[in-house]
């Protein structure tokens, strides 16, 4: 029954700023990387940025030193801090973790349902 929930999507203005989180839930055992998606309407869903189990994080160019990742391990929950927002981030925002389930013998690609964040210009 592992799952990832993604959550603090909205509309916004140009300028301001979202948190987005992923909770994980169930049984867990461990929780590996952890990746954040997103997929603008009429385009393909593409990689914003990533964070390992130790917090090394990487991003893409066009949201690098806009937006943070960062992670609490303890509450099995990875975060994605977007601050001036460009009309262009408009997308659903995914979760994506490698997990190690209680009950499970490998590790599995675990995504969430997705967020709609929208900025206005």
């Amino acid at each position: 029954q592992v799952q990832l929930v993604e959550s603090g999507g909205g509309l916004v203005q140009a300028g301001g700023s979202l948190r987005l989180s992923c909770a994980a839930s169930g049984s867990i055992f461990s929780i590996d990387s952890m990746r954040w998606y997103r997929q603008a309407p009429g385009k393909q869903r593409r990689l914003v940025g990533s964070i390992t189990s130790g917090g090394t994080t990487n991003y893409v160019e066009s949201v690098k030193r806009r937006f943070l990742i960062s992670r609490d391990n303890g509450k099995n929950t990875m975060y994605l801090q977007m601050n001036s927002l460009k009309p262009e981030d408009t997308a659903v925002y995914y979760c994506n973790a490698v997990i190690r389930a209680g009950v499970a013998s490998q590790w599995d690609d675990y995504w969430g349902q997705g967020t709609q964040v929208t900025v206005s210009s």
